[in-house]
């Protein structure tokens, strides 16, 4: 019996699902190297072109502090991607009615962004791809 190929509806979608983990992961690759101040994640990136690429990694002093302490020099948390990114999703914006009244005017108000959301945002303004 010979197999049968996959029909052109499933490679095409096989196709677009792995073009789309692969730009997810471009996308999570550039945000964490422009978070990397914020994260938990050596800065000292001179090291890694010195090392033995064979041997284990070992974390500068400074990450080394930084993860003792779980804060900033300037008092901040620091943070894992998953929770900036879940502090970052709690931005919003909020549309509210005066009254229940249909022609009832209305109001935005929008969350206003904390020195660490501000700081996050301009990191990420200066990714260029």
């Amino acid at each position: 019996m010979v197999p049968r190929r996959p029909s052109l509806w499933l490679r095409n979608s096989l196709r677009s699902t792995w073009g789309l983990c692969l730009l997810a992961y471009y996308v999570e690759w550039h945000l964490k190297e422009a978070w990397r101040t914020l994260l938990f994640a050596d800065e000292d990136q001179a090291a890694q072109t010195t090392r033995d690429p064979v041997s284990p990694a070992q974390r500068s002093a400074g990450e080394k502090a930084k993860a003792a302490r779980n804060r900033h020099k300037d008092g901040t948390l620091v943070h894992r991607f998953q929770t900036l990114l879940a502090d970052l999703g709690t931005i919003v914006s909020n549309t509210f009615k005066t009254t229940a009244a249909d022609d009832a005017p209305t109001f935005s108000v929008t969350t206003q962004p904390t020195p660490l959301r501000q700081r996050a945002q301009a990191l990420i303004s200066g990714i260029a791809v």
